[in-house]
């Protein structure tokens, strides 16, 4: 079944230095373009990390330190990068989880304003996983009747990914084809920073999601502890958490000093 696209969608896979979405840096990028009309444009791309890549990760996907020293970084290509995607839904297997958040640190460290927060998400492994939860080359093999080449390659998982979309779309009739349904569908929880840090809870409201202070809210933690905002800035976290978590204690000051006039 053909997606229905109100907005273009663009499917995309990242090898990394490693798993650690603070620290680690892409390698290799690789999205697909599905255009309203249907045409499809794919770009992939290796970059220099600027940091090493772990053995444990060039074991899976191929790509060793020699292979990217002569490539640009991710700070000379963000800003075309984010100019193709602009406009775009995004979808990407286990994407919400880990690509999301790598590419949006990448973003960041570079200085560039991209919002994924205003794109709807499909994340085709969290719709695998409530009908099937299998892994990626099983999904493959399931829903396309097709072995998955060159597996861990950036550009034959972003294509697998989006033919599995597609035939999820004809094996469950229930699934409405509509990124809007899609997108709410296949995300697991209401996290405000990718980390999954800080959260909504039932009743909307900005909680904390680890440690001493978990399932307080922000505001009433940052009241009571007005050192654990210092605590997390100066922290281990991502740049996206700080970023959020800065926003929301703004928010909250400027809500204090309105009502104090």
């Amino acid at each position: 079944m053909k997606l229905n696209l109100k907005n273009p969608i663009l499917f995309f896979d990242i090898e990394s230095t490693g798993l650690n979405v603070a620290t680690d840096r892409i390698v290799e990028i690789s999205a697909l373009k599905i255009l309203i009309n249907g045409d499809q444009e794919i770009k992939t791309r290796r970059i220099n990390p600027t940091i090493p890549i772990s053995p444990e990760a060039e074991a899976i996907h191929g790509i060793s330190n020699e292979d990217v020293k002569d490539c640009p970084t991710f700070k000379e290509v963000a800003k075309s990068l984010a100019q193709w995607m602009t406009g775009c839904d995004l979808g990407g297997y286990n994407a919400i989880k880990f690509d999301i958040p790598l590419l949006a640190e990448e973003f960041l460290r570079a200085g560039v304003n991209f919002d994924f927060r205003k794109r709807k998400v499909v994340d085709v492994q969290n719709i695998f996983h409530k009908m099937e939860q299998r892994t990626l080359s099983a999904a493959y093999k399931f829903y396309c009747n097709k072995e998955l080449v060159d597996a861990h390659s950036a550009e034959a998982d972003t294509i697998a990914t989006f033919e599995i979309l597609e035939a999820q779309l004809d094996r469950y009739p229930e699934l409405q084809n509509d990124i809007q349904y899609l997108a709410d569908f296949s995300t697991k929880s209401k996290s405000l920073d990718y980390a999954g840090r800080i959260i909504l809870d039932n009743n909307d409201i900005p909680t904390i999601n680890f440690g001493k202070y978990k399932g307080m809210s922000v505001e009433s933690v940052l009241k009571k502890d007005p050192s654990y905002y210092s605590w997390i800035m100066n922290g281990n976290f991502t740049l996206d958490t700080k970023q959020v978590i800065t926003e929301l204690k703004i928010s909250f000051e400027n809500t204090l000093f309105n009502s104090s006039k």
